[in-house]
Order: structure tokens, then sequence, then C-alpha cells
């Protein structure tokens, strides 16, 4: 992991989501005291799948993409970690290493937190504990679309589903294909970048999506989920 630049300043270095700012005093300090801001530059990596996992990792500002490297030249895009998502929460319970790599797609100021320092407080604060899980517990869904795509769905049906994530409204204020390539949006369907081109022109001449450069807009969002639900 490369630490670019660190800053400690209060305004930066703020956890700066609810279930953190309802800690009592205490315990602010302790996980102040346990956590580096970092900047991550654009298409830098944030860490390495195998790497040993000390960290949690807590998006402050920017955009992660959340992959993970079946092979030397295959990849399967777990998720986009946005403001206010945590990243590695595994490694709290008993995972030595990272299950996945990320990288930034912007500029993106992460908070870095000690998983022992965070693991006490989820301990000690019932409901810091419920509101953190109830943050990651949307992870959840991703990862059962991601074992249906791979599992049974044809290619249209497997990029229907990376489109309609992509475009949800969780990221609508992002702009996230501004950061993504053709072989990123491959990489979230698991099918080829040739499949991916091939089936995002056939949409958009099926009236189904909308092309501006590299944004794309879904205008038929019932086609879409019909096609994705068809698999």
């Amino acid at each position: 992991m490369t630490l670019n630049a660190i800053d400690n300043s209060k305004e930066n270095n703020e956890l700066n989501v609810d279930c953190f700012q309802n800690l009592g005093l205490t315990d602010l300090k302790i996980i102040n005291e346990k956590k580096k801001q970092v900047k991550f530059f654009k298409d830098e990596t944030v860490f390495k799948q195998g790497a040993f996992a000390p960290h949690v990792l807590f998006v402050n500002q920017g955009l992660v993409r959340v992959y993970l490297q079946t092979n030397k030249n295959k990849q399967i895009n777990i998720r986009l970690a946005k403001k206010g998502d945590l990243i590695a929460f595994s490694s709290i319970f008993g995972k030595d290493t990272y299950l996945y790599s990320a990288i930034a797609l912007k500029d993106s100021n992460i908070c870095i937190i000690d998983k022992q320092a965070l693991k006490e407080l989820l301990l000690r604060n019932p409901q810091f504990a419920m509101e953190i899980n109830s943050k990651n517990c949307h992870n959840e869904n991703r990862y059962i679309d991601i074992i249906q795509n791979i599992s049974y769905k044809q290619m249209r049906g497997k990029l229907a589903s990376a489109l309609l994530y992509l475009s949800s409204e969780r990221f609508i204020d992002d702009n996230v294909y501004e950061y993504l390539t053709r072989q990123n949006i491959a990489d979230f369907a698991s099918i080829s970048v040739e499949s991916a081109v091939k089936f995002i022109k056939e949409f958009e001449k099926e009236g189904i999506i909308c092309l501006d450069g590299k944004r794309i807009t879904i205008t038929d969002i019932k086609v879409l989920e019909e096609i994705n639900r068809r698999g």
C-alpha cells in the first residue's frame, strides 16, 4: 500500500458518517488515535488481494473499484465503494489477508482504521455495531447477484444486471460511467469486453439505453429488468 499523502487535519481526518458521530467522546478519541487519512490518486491501488490486512478502510471522499483477481488475466468486479462505505470489513473477523483488491477510480480520501480498535468499539457499542452492519448489509444482495450471473445467466442478462447495478440510485450523484472503461463494465458483468461492447450497442438500438460518450443512461428500465430477470 502506497501512502501518498497523509493529512491529519481535523476537517479531512473526520469520519463523517452518522454512526461514528454518535460515539461518545472517549470512543471517538480512541478511533481518532487509531486511524490515518490517506489520499489515493486516480488508478492507484488501495490494497492488494492476498496482502496482510491490518486495517479496515472508510471512504471519506471518492470512488473505489473493488475486484477479485481470479487469474493472471481475469478479474471480477465485485462492487463500487463510495463516500461513507467501509472496505475490507471482514478483516475484523479473523481474516489475516485481504480477500480482494481495491483501486481508486478517481482521487479519493480514505481513512485507514486499525481493525482491532474498530473491533473493540463494535463490542462495546451494540448500537454502533448495528449501524455499521446495516451499512454493509446491501453488499450481501450484490454478492448473490454475482453468483447468479456466473451460474446461469446468458451474456445479455449478465450485462443487464451490471448496468442496473451501476445505474442504481445509490450512484446517481457519482457519474460512475465517467470513471469506468468498457473493460470495467465487462468485468462487472463477467463477460468479455468484445461481448460487452456488442450488447451495449444492441441495447442502444433497441431503445433500452442511451449512449453519450462514456455515459450510459437507462431509458427503458422495465425491459432491462426483464432481460436481467430472464437471465
